[in-house]
């Protein structure tokens, strides 16, 4: 899973480092971490899911609880390092961060993993935007600054490929509390090395909303947390309406605030363009089908297919670089042919790739079932990336690029949290009306001994459970392809960029680092 850098503020003074070739080493680490994490710890979800009994439905709180903290305080981290000094609260982040991932790899119940994800988000929170900001205070601008972009932009791209060979390696190795471990002693030399290495930037006066930070993202923490609920329990379950109507009440606190504050987070005027808003649905929809895509393939993989870590880390490669292939791709030929091309044959790759997932069941292979689906589908999303930031950000001042860039950020994590949590409902659903056709056919069948056994677990023998699992996965891709049948229809009818205003954007110099 890629996570989109947002485009830099406009160029601050900046004084050449004594050590640039370090400074841009820390800065870099820095975002390399943050966006490892997502794929590192998701090739360990299913050893964490043994170790800590987590059920298929609330391990998906494992992701979660990291995106939703992560995209609900993403700006909030942004503007703290514009108020307070971007060096520091960098610092600040990074060592939160990294406190978190060692309290994470001791947990020892589901609730102590999940809190600790929550520190971790708020950590990353601050540190990236941060990041990518040093840059303009670190390198002068000009060929200097180019280039540190470029680097920053090639270690964003290239982490989840990282993440998923390291999770495989430190899973299968040692133990999947590694792949939190492992973020200790990085966090702690980077953290040692900026004071020393990394330029301060200058104080912005400025306020801090709290309020919107804090409705929003609670907001969608009830609205993800209903719709698991809802998995296991019902759409009739108290605690599931509950988690509704308080999701309902703090999102539309989040509009009202955000309406009237001085200094939004959000601010609220990004949606008036036709075409912002629409590269943001476009992004939570397509976050959403690809955090699906990436949470229950690993599952698939490694519990139906009995893959190990190792290589289910390698398994997932391809789809890495045909993601890379789409992007450059695009990011060549955007000029010439404009974004119109690029969003609909990518979301339309995107529909055909999760309609062809939704055909999996226990008895498909890895190369017939899973890799075609997923190079259609990764080359699919590939064209998207580069085509959505550039479009965000398209006639928009430059003093707002920024903004509208990390927004796009903002609904890619967010929208992935949330489509996860409503094809979990979807799998949730269609895993219990499967084990009740197998439990059935299993009892059918079974000797006297078996049936004692499973009395006793609760637990059906393969092939069933595999059937289970498949039926429930295979079910759940149904409503990420019509996530992306929406995605389609809104680049076909709300976007209306043209050549011309990528051409006013690329002479105005805000372009994102892509």
């Amino acid at each position: 899973m890629q996570t989109q850098p947002p485009v830099p503020a406009p160029p601050g003074p900046a004084s050449r480092p004594s050590h640039p070739g370090i400074a841009l080493t820390v800065i870099a680490a820095c975002q390399l971490m943050v966006v490892l994490d997502a794929t590192i710890v998701n090739i360990a979800l299913p050893d964490i899911q043994t170790a800590l009994n987590f059920s298929t439905t609330n391990l998906t709180w494992v992701v979660s609880a990291y995106t939703l903290t992560f995209g609900g305080l993403l700006l909030l981290g942004g503007r703290a390092g514009d108020i307070l000094g971007r060096r520091r609260v960098f610092i600040v982040g990074i060592l939160l961060f990294t406190f978190a991932s060692l309290l994470g790899g001791f947990a020892q119940e589901p609730w102590q993993l999940l809190a600790a994800r929550v520190l971790q988000g708020m950590g990353g929170a601050i540190a990236s935007p941060t990041s990518l900001a040093l840059i303009t205070t670190t390198f002068p601008e000009g060929p200097e600054r180019n280039r540190a972009f470029g680097i920053f932009a090639a270690v964003s791209a290239g982490g989840g490929a990282i993440g998923l060979l390291a999770g495989g390696l430190l899973t299968d190795w040692f133990d999947w509390r590694w792949v939190l471990f492992v973020n200790v002693p990085i966090g702690i030399l980077i953290a040692a090395l900026a004071p020393r290495y990394i330029n301060e930037s200058e104080r912005h006066p400025g306020r801090f909303d709290l309020t919107g930070a804090l409705t929003s993202t609670l907001g969608m923490v009830a609205l993800v947390y209903g719709f698991i609920r809802a998995a296991s329990d019902g759409w009739r379950d108290s605690l599931t309406l509950g988690a509704f109507g308080t999701a309902v009440v703090l999102l539309a606190a989040f509009m009202y605030v955000e309406s009237r504050a001085r200094e939004p987070i959000t601010p609220l005027r990004m949606f008036a363009d036709r075409n912002r808003s629409g590269t943001y649905v476009i992004m939570i929809s397509l976050a959403a089908a690809m955090f699906g895509m990436f949470f229950y393939i690993v599952l698939f993989v490694q519990n139906v297919l009995g893959y190990s870590p190792i290589r289910a880390g390698l398994a997932f490669l391809p789809v890495t670089v045909v993601i890379a292939l789409g992007a450059g791709i695009s990011q060549r030929l955007l000029p010439v042919l404009g974004p119109k091309p690029f969003l609909m044959t990518g979301t339309t790759l995107v529909a055909i790739g999760l309609a062809w997932q939704s055909l999996v069941d226990s008895g498909s292979s890895y190369a017939g079932g899973v890799l075609g689906p997923m190079l259609v589908f990764g080359f699919g999303m590939g064209l998207n990336f580069v085509t959505l930031t550039v479009t965000a950000v398209s006639g928009v001042a430059p003093r707002e690029a920024g903004a509208a860039s990390a927004l796009l950020n903002t609904t890619q994590q967010v929208g992935g949290a949330l489509g996860l949590s409503i094809l979990t409902t979807v799998f949730g659903s269609a895993s219990r009306d499967e084990a009740t056709k197998q439990v059935a056919s299993f009892m059918a069948q079974a000797t006297p001994e078996q049936k004692a056994a499973f009395a006793k677990s609760h637990q059906l023998p393969a092939p069933w459970s595999d059937e289970v699992l498949a039926q429930g996965i295979s079910t759940a891709f149904i409503p990420a392809t019509a996530m992306a049948v929406l995605a389609f229809v809104v680049a076909a009818v709300v976007v209306r960029v043209r050549k011309s205003d990528l051409e006013a954007l690329s002479g105005a110099g805000g372009a994102p680092a892509v």
